[in-house]
């Protein structure tokens, strides 16, 4: 219980450039007003102003287009296109082709050329030779590749392609058609990718840091971290084309979000007609818990749909065993709690998306997502307490049920526009997000002394807490191809937040009437940032290339107990500047350079003064007090023939958020709370070696090595800790005869701190296998997670006058299957890709 409030985290980074911020704090609420006036109305009207903007022309820079489809006609992302000179086969210049299988190529060199085109499991493709010129626009069309086949005892088989692609400023982790997609849910695929741990209470860490931003289709969620965590459960993985991991978002991505973005990519339409699937299976850890949806995708003319509908159910019991020392004057008291914690959630998730190509140059949008989640918990403790002075053992046995309800819808409006041949192009967006939830639970407590268990005393503690939030955001972006191959991008953000909170704490003696508590709260949270960003994309030399960023934001936030008629507002405004440098040594080498600073402001929940009882003995606490976090971040990336990635990087943050453990010894009880360290340094190094074994048969191997630093004042004790530590993962794919492919995934993390914590190193493997049937309409899906029982957590607090031990086991062990069946009708049809804004959603905790 404790234990399940604390994140656990992983990993770091290494050198640090410091960005430039300065702060404007409000003091005056009528001068608060009128800023934040004025601020809308500029941000309005250089908004309306960025919707007009128009092109300038471009000069001297040629422009080889087009579109990579299969034999089959769907789009072949992530391959490598190059202009190949005819005399001497040297590199001219390349590209990667985007999600939908389109390619730019922008070259100021005059050559005779050819195109190549590679991918994995295809046959290379060249083109006829022609002549490149400066200024030339040229569409190659559709390039059709055909797959390539290899024999594997008799039995043809294709090969698989990269489960991880290196680009300058992010790492894409393919994960349609991957095994463990299979029946698995959308923070089981982010946990598996590079630099990113999951702890088991959901809480996404990157590279060793928390304050993670999870987008879907470049647009921002938006929820608590229990909240994604549950969402991002209902969502299947079968839904998700591919994660981009960005460790050092540029001046485009809002400034939130200390440790990175992770943007998950759904699949997307690329044929006229209608296809869809269906699936139904379960899991069973010692509870069962069924999953199931469809999908339906319907492409006509210029309309382009799909609507997914799904239900799963998360089903866990955790086992959590506490050991608590308090020093008395007397001697020591020992609390031995033992606990079972059941839970089950019931979550519902619709997405629906609609586009109309107005003609080939401009989309229309509209995407919608529905989730709802009902939850049942369900926990018993046993805890026995030893005094110093007696052999007579106090017993407190506790129960505590819960239940949760939450609804969230999403809806999305965007407009996209290329303005001419040359690639300017507009974008906008308008977001609208509605959260309610609540809860209620009531925990009961008996308390006796020695072998008499009639003759104790009892109390009740219920909660009920009411929540909504809604936010609404509008943002435009403007991308410009300029001479010589340059690019210039602008942009403006509005986000609208409110919140309201109200918890109700109530407590009865024995089985009298319930009375209330005083620490009941209202909360009303209000947050407001405009925000405006511009980059420059350019070249040094024909290997040195660079994309220089700077983000402004101003943030207006005011936090009102209502109970306590408390206030706290904020005003203040931040510069976030962005640094990339791409090196290409050779055709097989490059190194990429690149620093950012990021915020990460307090979520609303954590700045409510409430104080929630996990047990009589251990309560959560809010704290209005809490900053913002700032962290400069700089990473250092080798690239080894576009697949070996060596990474140091090196991280700093002020006021770091951190949880804190106080405990009060003369009334034996322990409080956690969310502070503001001092200061927190991260450093790694980070190592991703793909070997392919065999035709059939690919790894991914990923070694983290961690220095974490925590320096900060924790009441009358200063803190002052630091550890090396390691992280190891390998996967490994295998296509095999007769239709099957094999997963197989090994992960270990090694002994480390974080805050007053110590953890014990652990690890897991995992393996999934599916079978193809009826010619790839029919797939079964089985997977086994932590097949040999390793999976547990074991932590101590050993700080000041704390003594505190935790040893904790979820029902990670357990099988899954899944069967889908797909279907479709309908032709090949080539289609423009709309790609929406760039970028919304997430905060809420």
């Amino acid at each position: 219980m404790i234990f399940n409030k604390m994140p656990f985290k992983a990993i770091l980074s290494l050198f640090s450039i410091h960005g430039i911020s300065f702060s404007i704090v409000g003091r005056n609420n009528i001068q608060s007003y009128l800023k934040m006036k004025t601020a809308n109305y500029l941000f309005l009207t250089l908004f309306v102003y960025l919707l007009g903007l128009s092109n300038l022309a471009a000069k001297e820079v040629s422009r080889i287009s087009g579109k990579i489809l299969d034999q089959k006609g769907a789009p072949v992302a992530y391959a490598n296109v190059a202009l190949i000179a005819v005399e001497g086969n040297g590199l001219i210049d390349g590209a990667v082709s985007d999600e939908d299988g389109s390619f730019i190529i922008e070259s100021v060199k005059s050559a005779k050329v050819s195109l190549v085109v590679s991918s994995i499991g295809f046959n290379t493709y060249t083109s006829e030779p022609f002549e490149l010129t400066p200024g030339l626009i040229k569409d190659m069309g559709t390039v059709n590749i055909q797959d390539e086949m290899t024999g594997l005892d008799e039995v043809t088989v294709k090969s698989t392609r990269p489960e991880i692609i290196i680009e300058p400023d992010k790492t894409v982790v393919n994960v349609e058609g991957t095994v463990m997609a299979e029946g698995s849910n959308a923070l089981d695929v982010i946990g598996r990718s590079p630099g990113v741990y999951v702890d088991q209470d959901g809480i996404i860490n990157l590279n060793g840091r928390s304050g993670v931003v999870v987008m879907i289709n470049d647009r921002q969620t938006y929820m608590s971290a229990t909240d994604l965590a549950n969402f991002l459960r209902s969502m299947p993985a079968d839904n998700i084309k591919s994660l981009e991991v960005i460790n050092n978002p540029s001046a485009r991505f809002d400034a939130e979000g200390a440790a990175g973005v992770i943007n998950i990519k759904l699949k997307r339409n690329t044929v006229d007609g209608v296809f869809g699937n269906v699936q139904l299976g379960g899991q069973y850890n010692g509870l069962w818990a069924p999953i199931g949806g469809v999908a339906l995708n319907v492409k006509k003319g210029k309309w382009t749909t799909n609507a997914n509908f799904n239900h799963n159910q998360y089903a866990i019991f955790n086992d959590l065993d506490i050991n608590r020392n308090f020093t008395l004057p007397e001697g020591i008291s020992n609390f031995n709690q033992t606990s079972r914690i059941t839970q089950r959630d019931k979550n519902w998730f619709f997405n629906g998306a609609a586009n109309y190509e107005i003609n080939e140059n401009q989309n229309l949008g509209l995407n919608i997502q529905a989730s709802t989640s009902n939850d049942v918990n369900t926990s018993t403790s046993l805890t026995n307490i030893t005094n110093p002075g007696t052999d007579i053992i106090d017993y407190l046995d506790s129960r505590n049920d819960a239940n949760g309800h939450s609804d969230r819808i999403f809806a999305n409006l965007h407009y996209d526009a290329k303005l001419d041949t040359l690639g300017t192009k507009i974008s906008s967006d308008i977001d609208f997000t509605r959260m309610n939830a609540n809860s209620e639970s009531l925990l009961g407590n008996t308390y006796w002394s020695g072998e008499d268990q009639g003759s104790g005393m009892r109390n009740q503690i219920l909660t009920l807490n009411e929540m909504y939030y809604n936010i609404f955001t509008a943002k435009v972006d403007f991308v410009k191809p300029l001479k010589n191959g340059n690019t210039f991008e602008t942009g403006l953000k509005g986000s609208w937040v409110n919140s309201d909170n109200d918890l109700d704490l109530q407590r009865a003696n024995e089985d009298g009437p319930f009375q209330p508590d005083p620490s009941s709260n209202r909360f009303i949270y209000n947050e407001n940032v405009l925000a405006a960003y511009a980059s420059y994309k350019g070249k040094f030399s024909e290997k040195v290339s660079y994309q220089a960023g700077l983000r402004g934001e101003y943030s207006d936030i005011r936090g009102n107990s209502v109970t306590l008629g408390q206030i706290n507002e904020q005003n203040y405004f931040n510069l976030f500047p962005s640094v990339f440098v791409q090196h290409k040594v050779s055709d097989n080498y490059q190194i990429i350079y690149n620093a950012n600073r990021r915020i990460t402001r307090p979520n609303y929940r954590l700045l409510n003064p409430f104080i929630y009882y996990i047990d009589p003995l251990t309560s959560e606490q809010g704290n209005p007090g809490l900053k913002p976090q700032y962290s400069n971040n700089f990473e250092m990336n080798h690239v080894v023939k576009g697949a070996y990635q060596f990474t140091l990087g090196y991280s700093e943050t002020e006021d770091a958020f951190m949880q804190v453990f106080m405990q009060d010894q003369e009334s034996r009880t322990t409080t956690t709370f969310t502070d503001n360290f001092d200061k927190t340094r991260n450093a790694n190094f980070r190592a991703i070696v793909p070997v392919q074994i065999k035709e059939w048969w690919s790894t991914s191997n990923m070694l983290q090595v961690n220095y974490n630093r925590f320096k900060s004042q924790i009441g009358d004790d200063f803190l002052d800790q630091d550890q090396t530590s390691f992280m190891m993962r390998t996967q490994h794919n295998m296509t095999l005869p007769a239709g099957f492919k094999l997963e197989l995934i090994g992960m270990y993390i090694g002994p480390q701190i974080w805050g007053q914590g110590t953890i014990d190193g652990f690890g897991w493997v995992e393996a999934g296998v599916t079978k193809s049937l009826m010619k790839d309409k029919l797939t079964l899906a089985v997977n086994g997670t932590d097949l040999f029982r390793t999976q547990v957590i074991r932590a101590n607090v050993n700080f000041a006058d704390i003594d505190t031990s935790f040893r904790q086991y979820r029902s990670n062990q357990g099988v899954r299957f899944t069967l889908r069946w797909r279907f479709a009708q309908g032709e090949s049809f080539r289609v423009n890709s709309s790609t929406g804004s760039t970028e919304e959603r997430n905060r809420l905790n």
